[in-house]
């Protein structure tokens, strides 16, 4: 329910940023250069370019969707949050006479991120003091305890009454709602019911918030950035762990780039070579990486070898791919026009196919540049004592999602700048894609 929740108010920020943009910004919506003097835009990729109101507004949304679903302290509008303070129900025990007696049950909520009390040694505490109450009059006596937001309570009754559950005491309504075994009854502060036995049960409301077990606040994921630069993580430290994945990734990916480029080429340019490598290239690419993994042990170890060869792997075809793809896509006129000209074979090959090719690399590249990222936190499964994947791996084991999240966000945003980086290289180096 909370997915469908979030879908929707991103799809009704998505649209409504829009039309609020399209009213304030005005100019921005307008073709500008070039572009401005074209006259069918629709499917033209050159005339399509990034409005960067909606880059930034797309930006804020998702930071607020965050903010808004969990407890973080940032003052912005948040969605209805879990309870926490005092709450009281009533609960009726029935004997086998057929008496009955009422008892009030109080549960202190209490904030399970925050140390509140010290033990009878002087050391803190998570748990508060429970709230005093009188024992009552009757068989069935009040009782007081404590649960943690987020948190379950199986609330033995029985425990100070006079009569027990074996000597024939069982619970017939809560709240003064009958009730049987395996039933609940919601109330403002959460729900109450019985178990399959009998027993009265507490589960605090948790409203629209997501604990921070599943989703801590973004205040807390950037403290623990900020610890883990400082005081690392199983022996390294953050720059580390991401220096160790970044070399990893490059080395493997231009490995794959220089042998994947080539055999692409020859592809393109060779029916033989093309008969040759097509079986191997279209029965490996379509495995995943991490198929790979139990072989790629067996035959290089567990050492740095492996992991390089994984993302060797996870690069090599899609390269081959895309510069097979690069050259058989040169407009044949652009080859008859070359010859035309006297062009040798050697000067077609360097001055028409390798140009109009270079586009189609490129874009590989980027592909397999993400790929390779997305392969990094497998290939350091490979018995790695440091990277940014080794340090998601063994975070999951602690349940530290807030580590997991750093990891993630590291990840993307290096992912996000080598991408925005081959868009420039790509620029500069090949300014005629899109106009020839």
């Amino acid at each position: 329910m909370t997915g469908l929740l979030v879908l929707a108010l991103y799809i009704g920020a998505f649209f409504g940023s829009f039309l609020l943009a399209k009213k304030i910004f005005a100019s921005a919506f307008e073709k500008k250069g070039f572009n401005r003097l074209k006259t069918v835009t629709f499917g033209d990729e050159s005339a399509i370019t990034a409005n960067r109101v909606a880059s930034i507004v797309s930006v804020i949304t998702v930071f607020w969707l965050w903010v808004a679903f969990t407890n973080s302290v940032i003052p912005l509008p948040k969605f209805p949050g879990p309870y926490s303070g005092d709450m009281t129900f009533t609960y009726t025990a029935q004997l086998e006479d057929g008496s009955t007696d009422d008892a009030t049950v109080t549960m202190r909520v209490y904030r399970e991120d925050i140390q509140q009390t010290v033990d009878a040694e002087g050391n803190p505490g998570r748990e508060p003091s429970a709230a005093e109450v009188e024992p009552g009059d009757g068989f069935a006596k009040n009782d007081t305890l404590t649960v943690a937001r987020y948190g379950f309570k199986v609330v033995n009754v029985w425990g100070n009454d006079e009569v027990s559950k074996k000597e024939g005491s069982k619970i017939v309504a809560l709240n003064g709602e009958p009730i049987a075994p395996g039933e609940k009854v919601s109330v403002p502060e959460g729900t109450i019911g019985l178990t399959d036995k009998g027993t009265p049960t507490f589960a605090p409301a948790t409203g629209l918030r997501m604990a921070r077990l599943y989703l801590p606040a973004p205040e807390l994921v950037f403290a623990r950035f900020i610890k883990l630069n400082v005081e690392g993580y199983q022996g390294y430290k953050l720059w580390e762990h991401t220096g160790y994945s970044l070399f990893r990734v490059l080395v493997g990916f231009l490995l794959g780039a220089l042998v994947g480029v080539p055999i692409g080429y020859a592809m393109g340019l060779t029916g033989w070579a093309r008969g040759w490598f097509d079986p191997i290239v279209e029965f490996m690419r379509p495995i995943p990486p991490l198929a790979l993994i139990p072989l790629i042990i067996i035959w290089f170890g567990i050492g740095e070898n492996g992991k390089i060869v994984l993302l060797f792997l996870a690069s090599l075809w899609i390269m081959i791919i895309a510069a097979r793809s690069g050259v058989s896509g040169v407009a044949i006129a652009k080859v008859h026009a070359a010859y035309s000209l006297g062009a040798s074979k050697s000067q077609i090959l360097t001055k028409v196919i390798v140009p109009n090719s270079l586009p189609d690399i490129f874009t590989g590249a980027r592909v397999a540049m993400g790929v390779c990222w997305g392969t990094v936190v497998a290939a350091e499964l490979v018995a790695a004592n440091v990277g940014l994947g080794k340090m998601i791996v063994t975070a999951s084991k602690f349940q530290l999602t807030d580590i997991i999240i750093v990891g993630i966000v590291v990840i993307g945003l290096i992912g996000f700048a080598i991408e925005v980086g081959m868009r420039k290289l790509e620029g500069w180096l090949i300014p005629w894609r899109g106009k020839v």
